[in-house]
């Protein structure tokens, strides 16, 4: 992949930071100069997830800035992407395939084209996720 985006924008929760979110944001940093990673907050998780993120906001953003492949992190406090853009005037939206052809995204895609924001998609690593590793840990405990 070679970097063709100047600031490019992705969003998670990050909680028991794992492979596969290491994987989406190595791979968003390989196609952009800036990334700027949105960090749910609690309140937000609760809110439209319905679950309490079992490591704390600050900690989560803590552990992702340290990370040498984030150059920023913002909290995510917000679902509209739009809004997103107009404070951080990103070129590129980077998320996993996952959300590719849905609903939200499909809106995301109409909203984006005319700014000349593009949205890409980089495939979800499967085989590991927060909630594989929270049934896990239940199984062992």
């Amino acid at each position: 992949m070679e970097k063709k985006y100047k600031i490019g924008y992705t969003t998670g929760v990050f909680d028991l930071l794992h492979t596969g979110h290491l994987n989406i944001l190595e791979n968003s940093k390989k196609i952009c100069d800036k990334l700027i990673v949105a960090v749910c907050t609690d309140e937000y998780v609760k809110e439209t997830k319905h679950i309490t993120p079992i490591i704390p906001y600050e900690d989560r953003a803590r552990m992702v800035a340290a990370l040498k492949c984030v150059d920023e992190v913002v909290p995510m406090t917000y679902t509209d992407k739009l809004k997103a853009w107009e404070e951080y005037k990103f070129d590129v939206l980077i998320s996993g395939d996952d959300w590719k052809g849905s609903e939200r995204y499909q809106l995301t895609e109409k909203q984006f084209e005319p700014l000349g924001v593009d949205i890409y998609y980089l495939p979800y690593t499967k085989g590991i996720s927060t909630t594989m590793i929270k049934k896990k840990i239940k199984e062992l405990v």
